[in-house]
């Protein structure tokens, strides 16, 4: 009795001053004093060795120290929960903190400057499908089956099937509408198109088209130029100079190209515009009197035009941005770029 007596007091001691620091030093405790092979259970083990006489007043010292260590695990926990109550705890009357505000892509911004111009003038927005059948896709557009334009994109196919495609262009929705519209006809068609090319700076499988059709009675070229020219002050400035150049698509006749003057370097030349003091921006003509047969409209009665242009090369020429890739990395250090624009 007199070893064991001595034995606890030790044991007791340690208990008293036990000071944890975190939730580790109360779990090192509890598996010293009251884990399967811990303190009290080796202590407890010794009644087997007290004599009969003596059995009832060490039973009595063992539980009393049994207590003491439950007791001081107990209040230890709650110690931890409170430290930890109180590291957790925020204060709702403190201002929130800022969230990082996102930004409009760039190509988003562009295009939407394109449509309000010209909606500015009276036409209106139209989309379509981007899963594109042949006849709106291609043969309705003047180019059949055998057509060498055909060669001009190359084309996704869906699931093998030569009737089904990603649409090249958004000259697609023109076609619907010219099928489901009479004239008069005054829309702009923004969209992202697909093309089977290698992806690199200047190239990507997929990008953006917006493109214009007017068809009405006595329409003419000059309408065109001027339609391009009221855009190209629109968006480049006053400034700019623009030019026609001969060109060949299948679903305009004539068919040009307009370049204008350089936005960077003014005409004097640099890599932008290959110093030539011209850039390219988009495709036109007057539309193929085969096209408006095509869709039950008299070309002896009714004319028209169309256009189109790239997006990308658009916000190239306004933001200098030279790779096309960036678009559509999703580079948080691009797109910061046009948070304030």
């Amino acid at each position: 009795m007199q070893e064991l007596q001595a034995q606890l007091r030790v044991f007791e001691a340690e208990i008293h001053s036990f000071d944890p620091k975190n939730a580790a030093d109360v779990e090192a405790f509890r598996i010293r004093f009251l884990g399967t092979k811990g303190i009290v259970k080796q202590v407890l083990g010794e009644m087997k060795n007290v004599p009969v006489p003596q059995k009832k007043e060490a039973g009595q010292l063992l539980n009393a120290f049994k207590q003491l260590a439950e007791e001081k695990y107990a209040s230890c926990q709650h110690l931890v929960s409170e430290v930890k109550m109180q590291d957790n705890h925020q204060d709702i009357s403190l201002p929130g903190s800022d969230l990082p505000l996102g930004t409009r892509h760039p190509l988003r911004m562009i295009e939407k400057s394109i449509v309000g111009i010209f909606e500015k003038i009276g036409f209106s927005v139209a989309t379509g499908p981007e899963i594109e059948d042949d006849w709106h896709n291609f043969t309705s557009l003047n180019m059949p089956a055998d057509h060498p334009a055909r060669d001009m994109q190359d084309t996704f196919y869906v699931s093998q099937n030569p009737d089904w495609v990603l649409r090249t262009h958004t000259s697609s929705v023109q076609a619907r509408i010219m099928e489901s519209s009479k004239p008069p006809i005054r829309v702009i068609c923004p969209g992202r198109v697909y093309r089977n090319e290698t992806i690199s700076a200047r190239a990507h499988c997929f990008f953006h088209q917006c493109e214009g059709l007017y068809i009405d009675k006595q329409v003419s070229f000059a309408d065109l130029k001027q339609t391009l020219y009221y855009f190209v002050t629109e968006m480049f400035g006053k400034d700019t100079k623009v030019r026609f150049r001969p060109s060949y698509f299948p679903f305009t006749e004539p068919s040009a190209e307009m370049d204008i003057s350089c936005t960077v370097c003014g005409g004097s030349g640099c890599n932008l515009c290959k110093h030539t003091g011209w850039v390219e921006i988009l495709g036109c003509g007057m539309v193929h009197p085969n096209m408006l047969r095509n869709f039950n409209i008299d070309p002896e009665v009714y004319t028209g035009f169309a256009f189109g242009m790239g997006v990308e090369r658009i916000t190239q020429i306004k933001y200098q941005v030279n790779d096309l890739r960036l678009y559509s990395q999703n580079d948080v250090r691009f797109l910061r770029q046009f948070q304030n624009l």
